[in-house]
Formats: structure tokens, C-alpha cells, sequence
């Protein structure tokens, strides 16, 4: 992904902010956003949290501004580097900035805050959490890749063992099990047990070697659709499905598109659980620009177009018509509140 060329002095360099022009007039808003570790040009969580600002100055006429975090040591640092700048509102993207975030907006409660993927309990008055029921597009997941398996063994694993991560795999196996009763059939779910809340973790978001070897065990254990949840880790996924070929393995992708955003492996997609963070993003800073800013927390849904099934794509001939069918009518369901993602 571009960004707009900087110029700043030597002292800042070092701070990575992107989109910062140093020699133009300011603008009358700016919205400063912090990415976890995985980076903004993951092809997925940060990159579409990015995309929402980006929106933003399309649609709002405001100045973005990015830091990006190379290690968790950075959150605190960025943050407080953005509060220096008099930033109009500070996003922070992901779990792991919840407690930065808190931090920096109890000692800062003029300034407003919106946290990506979080939200507290009590609200804390200044920070706006955006929280998505990616559960609900998951167990749609869960439905077709039981659907569409050849083997009768599906995938999942995590990135890191924390609540934005299992709640994708908690959907995709509660999917499955859908399938199974409403079937009659066993399809089985590999690398995740909700009971237990244990399972398949790689422990960092970014090692796509960790991608493919995982997906590679869950393949060798007779799985032929993963999810990984785990960012650019499932990118490594990607690749060994391709590698394999989609007979073999197919992936299911999470956050975004990734049919769209993966575009060398583009064909080993079946859907992707979508979580349209530049959605709620940009509507986090319009209303802090607008002057209708609160704390608390926004929810994304099925119903409210938060979370997504994507297209099938290329894969579109590999999900039978009625399979297609019960998906549509599943989703009316979940959002009608006549079936429950709990399992």
C-alpha cells in the first residue's frame, strides 16, 4: 500500500508516522492511528482499519495520520507521540492496545480515543470501543465449509489465544455443528475446542512460515478447508493451498476479502469472515469531528452490515445451489434472532 511521502525532522524519522506533512498548512481535523504489530500493509486488520481513515479524508476533508507498532513496546510511545501532535481523535487497532489505550485516555480525558477490536467495562467516558460479532459470519463459515468438505474434516487456528481471535473460531466450529444436526452428518473440527477454550496457536501474527506449517498439519490430519486467524500468518496458509491445489485444500480467509487482497492465491479461497473495520472506523471519526462523539461501545453485525460472508469468487461452482440457499437463509436467522451462533 502507498502512503504519502513525508517530510519531518531527523528527531521524528525514527517515529515511522506516515502521511505526515510536516511543511503543509494543518488541517482543520486530523485522526492518528496506532496499528498493532502485524503492520499496516497486512492485507487485512490494520490495513483495513487504515483504509477507514483513508476514507475519512476522502469523504471528510481531514488529515490522517499513521504510526506504525514494530513490537508491543511501541504502543505507549506512539500514542503518546500522537498526544504530543494534538491529533482531533487517536485510533488504536487491536486486543492488544486495550490497556495503552486506557492508560493514555484516563491521564488525556480531553482527548478522544477509539479502540479497534476492544471495549471496557466500566466505559471509560473519552474511548470509543469498536467490537464486531465476527461469530456470526464465522458460523456461516462453519456451515459452508462443512457443506463444501470433501473429507469430512475442517481447520481452524489462531494467531494469538485472545477473544477477537476465538471468537472466529468459536463461530466456525458452533457452524459446523449446525451442519451436523441439521444434516445428520459428522463432519469434524480440528485445532479448537470451545469447551476448553484450547487449541492451535501460532503466538505471533506475522510468521507466514507458521501459516503454512500449521495449515500443513491440519491438512496432513485429513482437514481440506482451514481458517486461520492469525492476519498475514494465513497468508503462508494461502501459498501451501496453492501449492496443494484447491482439490486438496481450500482456505477460508478472515477480516477482509482476502480473495481481493491475496490476489497471488486469489483462487485458493472459498469466502472470507469479513470484519469492515473501515466502516466503524470512519464512523468513529465523523462523529468526533461532528461533535457527536461519546464513549462506549459499537457493535458490527450481520444485521448491521459489521461482519460479512464474503463472495465465493472462483469458487463459486464448488458450493452446490441449495447449499447456497441455506446459507441465505441461515443468515436471516442469525439476524431475525431464530438461530443462535452459541452453539
Amino acid at each position: 500500500m502507498k502512503t504519502k511521502a513525508i517530510t519531518t525532522l531527523a528527531a521524528l524519522a525514527t517515529a515511522a508516522v506516515i502521511g505526515v506533512g510536516m511543511s503543509a498548512p494543518a488541517a482543520a481535523f486530523t485522526a492518528c492511528q496506532v496499528t498493532d504489530t502485524g503492520g499496516v500493509d497486512d492485507k487485512g486488520f490494520n490495513q483495513t482499519a487504515w483504509k477507514g481513515v483513508q476514507d475519512a479524508e476522502k469523504a471528510l476533508g481531514i488529515e490522517g495520520k499513521l504510526l506504525e507498532s514494530k513490537a508491543e513496546t511501541d504502543y505507549e510511545p506512539n500514542i503518546n507521540s500522537f498526544l504530543a501532535a494534538k491529533c482531533d481523535i487517536i485510533v488504536t487497532v487491536g486486543f492488544l492496545l486495550g490497556d495503552a489505550t486506557k492508560k493514555a485516555a484516563e491521564a488525556n480525558p480531553g482527548v478522544k480515543f477509539s479502540i479497534v477490536d476492544f471495549a471496557y467495562d466500566p466505559v471509560v467516558p473519552n474511548i470509543l470501543g469498536q467490537v464486531f460479532a465476527t461469530d456470526e459470519a464465522a458460523f456461516l463459515a462453519g456451515y459452508l465449509a462443512a457443506g463444501v468438505s470433501k473429507s469430512g474434516v475442517v481447520g481452524t487456528f489462531g494467531g494469538i489465544n485472545i477473544p477477537p481471535v476465538t471468537i472466529f473460531m468459536d463461530g466456525f466450529y458452533a457452524g459446523v455443528q449446525y451442519y451436523n444436526k441439521q444434516k445428520g452428518a459428522s463432519v469434524q473440527v480440528l485445532g479448537w475446542d470451545p469447551a476448553k477454550k484450547e487449541g492451535l496457536f501460532t503466538n505471533n501474527f506475522s510468521n507466514l512460515d507458521d501459516g503454512r506449517a500449521f495449515a500443513k498439519n491440519l491438512h496432513d490430519e485429513g482437514a481440506d478447508i482451514v481458517m486461520p486467524v492469525a492476519g498475514p500468518v494465513g497468508l503462508g496458509s494461502a501459498a501451501l493451498a496453492a501449492e496443494l491445489g484447491v482439490d486438496a485444500l481450500k482456505i477460508i480467509g478472515v477480516d477482509v476479502d482476502q480473495y481481493l487482497t491475496d490476489p497471488e492465491h486469489k483462487g485458493v479461497y472459498l469466502t472470507s469472515v469479513e470484519k469492515r473495520m473501515d466502516s466503524t472506523v470512519q464512523e468513529a471519526i465523523k462523529a468526533a469531528q461532528d461533535g457527536s462523539f461519546k464513549g462506549g461501545v459499537v457493535v458490527g453485525t450481520l444485521k448491521s452490515g459489521g461482519v460479512a460472508l464474503a463472495p465465493y469468487h472462483d469458487l463459486d461452482a464448488a458450493v452446490p445451489a441449495d447449499l447456497k440457499k441455506e446459507i441465505e437463509d441461515i443468515a436471516k436467522g442469525i439476524i431475525d434472532g431464530s438461530i443462535s451462533v452459541k452453539g
